[in-house]
């Protein structure tokens, strides 16, 4: 195990470039044997690792497996990354190792496929495999107050930096916690956690997030189907992006940001509700106003049908950009 890993660094850092089996060995202090089998044991999880006899190996431009090897040579090892290839949820994992490991902050799940993938509301989040990048991370709040509101904005803005960053694509962010690209929705935020009953405080809080880099070569489902997007389209059209270096991206940003009190400037200029008529969904009941704007807070003026000014805090609004448009 530990030469598999070893050898995944090692491959990931020199990612395009051969090394030799013997310069493998000796910086992996092992028989040229060990390595020959690693490569095979990476080869049969998915690693798209090229052979050439008196070149060595070399670790494929286009090999796409999630790992933290790849997502750390990144981040220098600034936080903790676990990564999965199947998991249930990574908000569950993670909250469950926030209390029954004492996970400390910048703890990170990564996976490339979800079992049951949690969305706000209780809606789950569809989480192909190989299609896209889940990941929740940990916040130890130190019995500060977190404004919740706020914590969902700049992580929105963290997604929307690091695909830009990444890829040169700009989404659009929907108040609350959704980003778009070409009107539908590719990106969904979800904020957990515990509070104590002692202080009231917040214990810890797992922020997860879903982004849908590529289509589903089978498209996505019906119930779907007419909302959901992609940042780029099927697989097998020949588009890639990095997900371990975009995972990077938005762990970073994400962390950098949480820890600041003020909005990020993005999350008011690529917001697509002020200026719209909106609907307003609080449960059951949906009803009809205006946005106004979103304030430095995060808070989002509207005007009531009425004519009533008020502004929310939390809850969910559907837009339409204009007549022809899907509500989204």
């Amino acid at each position: 195990m530990a030469v598999k890993k070893t050898l995944t660094a090692l491959l990931e850092e020199n990612k395009g470039r051969f090394i030799s089996g013997e310069e493998i060995a000796e910086k992996l202090n092992c028989s040229r044997t060990a390595v020959w089998k690693a490569v095979n044991q990476l080869r049969e999880e998915g690693y798209e690792i090229i052979s050439i006899k008196n070149k060595g190996y070399k670790l494929s431009e286009n090999s796409d497996v999630l790992s933290e090897e790849a997502i750390n040579r990144y981040l220098d090892g600034q936080y903790t990354i676990k990564v999965f290839q199947e998991i249930t949820s990574t908000n569950d994992v993670l909250k469950k190792m926030a209390v029954t490991e004492h996970a400390p902050q910048g703890t990170t799940i990564v996976s490339d496929f979800q079992l049951g993938g949690k969305g706000r509301l209780g809606r789950s989040f569809y989480s192909p495999k190989g299609t896209g990048l889940y990941l929740s991370m940990l916040l130890r709040p130190d019995g500060s107050v977190i404004d919740n509101l706020m914590l969902t904005a700049q992580s929105a803005v963290a997604v929307y930096r690091a695909i830009k960053n990444v890829t040169g694509i700009e989404l659009s962010i929907k108040w609350v916690n959704d980003l778009y690209y070409n009107g539908r929705k590719v990106c969904g935020i979800l904020s957990e956690g515990q509070a104590s009953m002692e202080s009231g405080k917040m214990e810890y809080i797992v922020v997860g997030i879903g982004v849908n880099i590529y289509e589903p070569e089978e498209g996505f489902p019906e119930d779907i189907r007419n909302k959901a997007g992609s940042i780029l389209g099927k697989r097998s059209d020949g588009q890639q992006i990095d997900r371990n270096e975009l995972a990077s991206h938005i762990i970073k940003e994400f962390y950098e940001l949480a820890e600041n009190r003020t909005l990020a400037s993005e999350y008011i200029e690529k917001n697509i509700v002020p200026g719209h008529d909106i609907l307003v969904i609080d449960g059951t009941n949906v009803r009809k106003a205006h946005a106004e704007g979103i304030r430095d807070d995060g808070t989002l003026e509207i005007v009531e049908a009425d004519g009533r000014k008020n502004t929310l805090v939390f809850g969910e609004v559907s837009v339409r950009l204009n007549d022809k448009d899907e509500l989204l």
